[in-house]
């Protein structure tokens, strides 16, 4: 079957935005909790990012913002399962100074082994492990578009 030609041609998909109540209390947790780079580049925006050129715009909303759900939230890829243990750990114990809101537990779902968590501002982040070489990352990502649309629903394995 063949696609439809798109009505716009980007050329690439740049960055997406979340809202938080405060810039400087986000960005703490940001670049000290999650590793990410952060450049405030207005007085109430900032990017942040990690490994690409993707980036999330975060804007300070105040009061206005909305928490996330659990399905809709942002992932972190971690080398090992102990990274994503060793990272759930890290958020009990840091939980009161960073605000995290929730903690779940490490389990094995979707392919991966993950936790969630919820930040100060309502925003669910996944830590994840998805497997080694080819299996993590853009590698794992580009392995579905070279395999295309399936039509049944398929498990997804990892090592």
């Amino acid at each position: 079957m063949s696609k439809p030609e798109p009505l716009n041609h980007p050329i690439m998909f740049s960055h997406g935005t979340l809202g938080c109540r405060s810039l400087t209390e986000s960005r703490k947790f940001y670049e000290e909790f999650l590793g990410m780079d952060c450049v405030r580049y207005t007085a109430e925006a900032m990017v942040i990012r990690k490994g690409g050129y993707f980036a999330v715009v975060c804007l300070e909303i105040g009061d206005m913002v909305q928490p996330m759900r659990l399905n809709n939230h942002w992932g972190l890829d971690l080398n090992t399962r102990e990274e994503v243990d060793r990272a759930h750990a890290l958020a009990i114990e840091h939980q009161a100074r960073f605000g995290i809101a929730k903690i779940g537990r490490p389990d094995s779902m979707h392919g991966a082994y993950s936790f969630y968590l919820q930040d100060l501002d309502g925003n669910f982040w996944e830590f994840q492990f998805v497997g080694h070489g080819q299996d993590r990352g853009e590698g794992r990502i580009d392995r579905y578009y070279q395999r295309g649309d399936v039509t049944e629903r398929q498990p997804e394995t990892f090592e």
